[in-house]
């Protein structure tokens, strides 16, 4: 008998059978993950446990056991038979000391209202959707600075003679940075040729007003030597030869009067650097805490940045000097730790300077903290710059434009962009290293924190433990909240094809 078989033909296409439901969800997701196999089975409850136990004994002590008020050390003295718990009764005590140490406390509103305007810029900048960016960066990179340091000292700065030549000369530099970058002025313009040697000149006669001894003279009221004299006539007449060369060119003289802004505006800061606010002096030994902490911080990060940017551009210069130099500090400074640097800072620097010619505890370490921090910034924006196609550099050349606007421009936006982390990262590790400055006696928040293990008031067994634990959390807040900010701008700024 013959076998009949029925042919079968699809008019359809055969949908895909769900999975099973043991490989599906949260149990699939949990076996997979932890309890593939026996061995990660025993790995996983070791490590719960494990997990568990430190949870609770932290607890336990942090919440259960712990005293969180009470007037002094017998407050977190544990009755017998008892465990001791923390001591957050001392960290409520001495808070207001691990927020502004020894600042005075019928001021300390100036630090408030500093921190105020920092929090307002730096989230109007921050948050993308804000508007008026570019006026929010001016306020908070140019103005700022400059109304927290009156604010948080008092004001009335006394300037000298060769402080001013300098602030002059860097007015010339700038004014001729605007001439090359928004009037696009040819550096082989008779005038602009003049001027840069003028403001080199300038630059030149105040280094030499600091490390060599001249005559005093009265000059515009005010006590300069003969070598700052020079320096500042050096500087203005750069600053006029500039705009003069800007208002002689018929191409550039409808922007030439953009020239007179960096003149203005620092005329206006050292009116209001001198001027008489009202504001009672305090000075930096009676910095602290966490106010110390955030501008030592704050300073360094705001002066790396920039500061490095011009390393790595100078190490990647074609110009030998330039290179040479650039690779000379970098290297110096990255080979040198930063405590051997504060001590220098601390004492060494003070050897160096003429007789009668002191500087502030403070600045010396934000100096020396800057400049340490600007060399390994140097080196993540140079890993950033060579990151960049050779053809980038070729097509800015081709649309003709300057070194300093292709930098502007094309380059710099992107090799920042690429090395985001690196730049975080470098910021995250110069704020731990603010702690450092407790070794030189500045009593950042971390040495505040810890003079206070020493109050008779306050010991027990459970202080610096306590003490120590609030100072890590505070820490890894503002540590946590720079990484997770900076892993949101490089979302935010991958423009790269996702597959």
């Amino acid at each position: 008998m013959e076998e009949q078989v029925a042919g079968y033909v699809a008019d359809q296409p055969k949908l895909p059978l769900p999975p099973p439901a043991t490989e599906v969800g949260f149990p699939a997701r949990l076996k997979r993950n932890l309890f593939a196999t026996p061995f990660d089975s025993v790995l996983t409850l070791a490590s719960g446990l494990l997990v568990a136990w430190i949870v609770w004994r932290l607890f336990d002590w942090a919440i259960l056991h712990a005293t969180f008020v009470g007037a002094d050390r017998t407050a977190c003295l544990p009755a017998e038979g008892t465990e001791a718990g923390a001591c957050w009764a001392f960290v409520k005590a001495r808070f207001a000391q691990f927020m502004y140490g020894q600042y005075p406390v019928d001021e300390r509103w100036r630090i408030d209202l500093a921190g105020i305007f920092l929090v307002v810029l730096g989230a109007a900048l921050a948050i993308p959707k804000a508007p008026f960016k570019r006026l929010n960066a001016l306020l908070l990179f140019a103005v700022f600075p400059f109304v927290a340091l009156v604010l948080l000292t008092g004001g009335r700065f006394v300037l000298s003679g060769p402080v001013i030549a300098l602030l002059f000369a860097i007015a010339a530099a700038a004014t001729l940075f605007v001439a090359s970058g928004r009037i696009g002025f040819r550096w082989h313009a008779p005038l602009i040729q003049a001027a840069s040697g003028l403001t080199v000149f300038s630059f030149a006669a105040y280094l030499a007003s600091a490390m060599l001894d001249f005559d005093r003279v009265l000059f515009l009221n005010q006590r300069f030597d003969s070598a700052s004299v020079v320096g500042f006539l050096a500087a203005l007449g750069a600053i006029v030869l500039t705009i003069a060369g800007a208002f002689a060119n018929p191409e550039t003289r409808s922007r030439a009067p953009s020239l007179v802004v960096p003149l203005i505006v620092l005329l206006v800061l050292i009116s209001f650097l001198t001027a008489d606010l009202g504001l009672e002096p305090v000075r930096t030994n009676f910095w602290g805490g966490l106010m110390l902490t955030l501008v030592v911080a704050l300073t360094g990060i705001a002066a790396s940045l920039p500061l490095g940017i011009l390393l790595a551009l100078g190490r990647r210069s074609k110009m030998p000097a330039v290179k040479l130099l650039s690779i000379i500090f970098i290297e110096f400074w990255r080979g040198v730790p930063l405590i051997t640097v504060l001590f220098m800072a601390q004492f060494m620097l003070p050897l160096f300077l003429p007789s009668g010619v002191t500087i502030d505890q403070l600045l010396r370490a934000l100096v020396g903290i800057s400049l340490f921090s600007a060399a390994y910034m140097a080196e993540v924006v140079r890993g950033g710059l060579q990151a960049i196609p050779k053809g980038q550099y070729e097509g800015a050349d081709s649309l003709g434009l300057g070194y300093w606007q292709k930098m502007r421009m094309i380059i710099l936006p992107q090799a920042l962009k690429l090395v985001i982390p690196g730049i975080v990262n470098t910021f995250i590790g110069l704020f731990k290293d603010t702690s450092l400055v407790s070794i030189i006696g500045l009593a950042d928040f971390l040495g505040t924190v810890r003079r206070g293990f020493s109050d008779p008031t306050w010991i027990t067994e459970q202080t610096p433990a306590s003490g120590l634990v609030f100072a890590a959390l505070l820490y890894w807040a503002f540590c946590f909240s720079m990484s997770r900010y900076s892993i949101f701008m490089e979302r935010r700024l991958d423009t790269g094809h996702k597959r």
